[in-house]
């Protein structure tokens, strides 16, 4: 959830995921999901917002530097003499 103040009217607004909720001064501010619109965004504060866990790898550490050995290996060609 997403928390904004309007400095103008010193209204609190919390996000909705589908919902629009705007403060209705002459800013106007409006949150919707994660998008913040105003008329002067100097005039909004965040007071929280959405943090983004990027780390949602099935692997662990440990896996990730086997596969990183792995990939540097090189393919031995064998020659073989045919008769």
């Amino acid at each position: 959830m997403l928390r904004v103040r309007c400095k103008v009217c010193n209204t609190e607004l919390e996000s909705h995921p589908t919902k629009s909720v705007c403060c209705g001064c002459e800013n106007m501010t409006l949150v919707k999901g994660d998008t913040i619109t105003a008329v002067d965004l100097n005039q909004v504060v965040m007071l929280n917002s959405i943090k983004e866990d990027k780390n949602s790898g099935v692997l662990s550490a440990s896996d990730l530097a086997y596969q990183e050995s792995r990939r540097a290996r090189k393919v031995r060609k064998l020659d073989f003499e045919i008769r």
